[in-house]
């Protein structure tokens, strides 16, 4: 597995991962979204087994005791989310690379399983203050919620530098200009930029 690459793109909820994961997707047709899976609800348009794999807390950790995950945890209290393995293994088998949109956590326990075959990059909203006016425009976040993302957002941000690339998200153009290039210098063999 180590020769076969991927991309791991992380960052704290609401720095506009998931926009920018769409946006390379476009750009570089050789790209497979991995779904992830959790235990939350879904949100509004959210389709199960396309956006996520949407399963009880029982399945999930079903799941997690037959060892199908790369790796998972509970992210938000009762509110878990994990990598399937069969998810890399189906992208692979298409001739192309996992593209993963995971939380950080999850993206630091990826980046250990493949540490020679993984680029990992770390998205950071340019400030709390818009990290926390991003949530707030989302409407999915109660006042405790809002202040769970800012707080645990506020820890994930000392882990930014364990990453390959840190891009900060303030203007969409330029961070996908830049989010595009560093992925395409990896894909071609090139070291990422510090």
């Amino acid at each position: 597995m180590e020769d076969k690459k991927i991309i791991i793109i992380t960052a704290p909820s609401g720095s506009g991962k998931t926009t920018l994961v769409k946006e390379l997707m476009k750009n570089v047709p050789d790209l497979a979204f991995s779904i992830s899976a959790c235990t939350r609800s879904p949100r509004e348009n959210e389709v199960h087994g396309k956006d996520y794999y949407f399963y009880s807390v029982e399945e999930f950790k079903n799941l997690a005791n037959k060892g199908a995950f790369l790796e998972w945890e509970m992210v938000y209290e009762g509110k878990f989310y994990g990598t399937l393995k069969s998810e890399c293994e189906r992208i692979w088998e298409d001739k192309k690379t996992p593209i993963f949109d995971i939380d950080v956590q999850g993206a630091m326990n990826l980046q250990k399983q493949y540490p020679h075959s993984s680029l990992s990059i770390f998205i950071q909203a340019p400030s709390l203050e818009e990290l926390r006016n991003r949530l707030i425009k989302r409407g999915t976040e109660t006042p405790e919620t809002l202040e769970e993302r800012i707080n645990k957002a506020k820890a994930e941000q000392h882990s930014a530098p364990e990453f390959d690339a840190i891009i900060i998200n303030d203007d969409l153009k330029i961070a996908t200009n830049k989010l595009t290039n560093t992925v395409t210098d990896f894909l071609s063999g090139d070291e990422p930029d510090e």
